[in-house]
């Protein structure tokens, strides 16, 4: 059968599904297979990471300063077969890994899920960092080059090139989400969330009722504002600028806004980092504490302990796997547009990511929250700690706004306001790498026509998502992120001998810098 076939199938029985059974159906590949056992979908993904880091002898900590060097450039070849140097795959990767999951995601772990969340995000970025190498490795191998000279990669190509045609199945199931999660995870959940916090700074100074910020009731449960309209137009136009130029001027705006965003960010979080030094331990004993040993005296012993503990892990892998992509197969597709001869050398490339964005900037996202006591003005606080606490609850970005502007104040007023603009470049540069995610997939189910029409409707959803509602748009990323995972994971189980062998002959030689 053809890809375009299966492709249409595909997307036919999702939606028909999603019509029949609600959105719920989707959203149970985070709790089956029931609320009082590990979910599944946690089982193996953590599981897998574990099987391929002891299968591979964990190289994530035996390669990692290889990946430095590759990353530095000094083993580039520029006549190799490829679409970016190593450099720029990483920062195309990391500028769909580096975004909302590192501001609002970790933000919303805590709020669920309490300062215990953030050691289970450190899990999911440690195995996590093998699936990556994995992940990224296989897809370089197993990429096909289009007729427009630019690599086609990703988890889709690996399992039928890697796996065979009779798993082409297989292959269309992951493509299918992927085109779908780009469309929430990777693109509404973006713009909603800068959307969000544009509004928010808007009422310090604006009436709620004034023209512009005024919502209407559009139907139940969704008002809209001329503000969030606005937004949505801004937005769309600027990510509809870059992507519809394809990967080489993608790589070229990420190679520059990747870094440069993450040096802001990662600045301000460290100078509120060092102002509340005396502070730092107990807030890492906070989160050991939290992950293994709930507040019992309201949670309950036993079995509400348990459950608290499992609610969590849940938010903190959630979280974790959203903010890295670990085991999801997304950002393989970048890491196989790599120019070089060696898989093994750009899946050591990758190994980078996890350790950047969860290991690194999520980390100082929580302790910011931790250390200046934003952490209070969540439900998880209220809930468990202190039922009689008295301040607004903050979720997303307005607490990790709010902890920026508490940890700051002793240098200026407007802690906020780095957030803010974190939040946009974050958003607009995880956007545009996951458009090219996207569009990949797009081509490997339709062809290449299909593309430009998927780079238009993608442009439609940012505006979408800048008029949305938080819940339900994290809800649809969640459900199309789990069901993406699945046969990524299974690829690379399938493949680990394959892998281990691939991995041992490229270290069994001696590599020298190219000149």
């Amino acid at each position: 059968m053809k890809r375009s076939t299966y492709g249409l199938l595909a997307f036919s029985a999702i939606f028909f599904i999603m019509y029949a059974f609600g959105l719920s159906f989707f959203e149970t590949v985070w709790s089956f297979p029931t609320q009082r056992a590990i979910p599944l979908m946690v089982l193996i993904l953590v599981g897998t990471g574990v099987f391929i880091t002891f299968k591979l002898g964990f190289p994530q900590i035996r390669y990692f300063w290889h990946g430095v060097k590759v990353t530095r450039g000094i083993y580039d070849n520029p006549d190799d077969e490829g679409d970016l140097n190593h450099f720029r795959a990483l920062a195309t990767a990391l500028s769909a890994t580096v975004g909302i999951g590192n501001i609002a995601g970790v933000a919303t772990a805590i709020y669920f899920g309490g300062p215990g969340a953030l050691f289970w995000m450190w899990i999911t970025a440690f195995f996590g960092t093998t699936l990556k190498y994995a992940e990224s490795t296989l897809s370089l191998k197993y990429r096909e080059m289009d007729s427009l000279g630019y690599t086609a990669g990703g988890p889709m190509y690996t399992i039928e090139n890697g796996l065979g045609r009779q798993w082409r199945w297989l292959a269309v199931a992951f493509a299918a989400f992927a085109v779908i999660c780009s469309f929430a995870t990777g693109n509404a959940i973006q713009s909603f969330t800068v959307s969000d916090q544009i509004y928010s700074e808007f009422l310090q100074f604006m009436s709620p009722e004034s023209a512009l910020m005024i919502k209407h009731t559009i139907w139940t449960g969704f008002d809209l504002s001329m503000l969030q309209i606005i937004n949505g137009l801004i937005l769309s136009s600027v990510v509809a600028l870059v992507i519809i130029g394809g990967i080489k001027r993608i790589g070229h705006v990420t190679g520059f806004l990747a870094p440069f965003m993450a040096l802001i960010y990662v600045s301000a979080a460290s100078l509120i980092l060092f102002a509340n030094l005396p502070l730092l331990p107990g807030s890492v004993k906070l989160i050991f504490q939290m992950a293994f040993n709930p507040p019992a005296e309201i949670a309950g012993v036993g079995g509400g302990a348990f459950l608290v503990i499992m609610n969590t892990m849940l938010w903190g892998i959630k979280r974790g796997l959203y903010s890295n992509e670990a085991g999801q197969g997304s950002a393989a597709i970048a890491h196989s547009t790599a120019k070089t001869k060696h898989p093994v050398r750009e899946g050591t490339v990758a190994m980078l990511g996890p350790f950047i964005d969860t290991i690194i900037i999520c980390t100082m996202t929580g302790l910011v929250i931790l250390s200046t006591g934003a952490w209070h003005h969540t439900e998880f606080y209220v809930n468990r700690i202190n039922p009689e606490f008295a301040g607004d609850l903050l979720n997303s970005s307005r607490l990790t706004a709010f902890a920026f502007k508490e940890g700051l104040s002793w240098l200026f007023a407007y802690g906020d306001k780095i957030v803010t603009i974190s939040v946009t470049l974050f958003a607009v540069s995880t956007a545009i790498s996951w458009s090219f995610y996207g569009d990949r997939s797009i081509e490997y189910l339709f062809g290449e026509r299909s593309i430009k029409i998927y780079r238009w409707v993608f442009v439609v959803f940012v505006f979408i998502g800048a008029i949305a509602s938080l819940n339900a748009v994290w809800a649809f990323g969640d459900a199309a992120l789990g069901f993406m995972t699945f046969p990524n994971l299974l690829s690379i189980i399938l493949l680990s001998t394959a892998l281990k062998k691939m991995t041992k002959k490229y270290f069994s030689v001696e590599h020298k810098p190219y000149k």
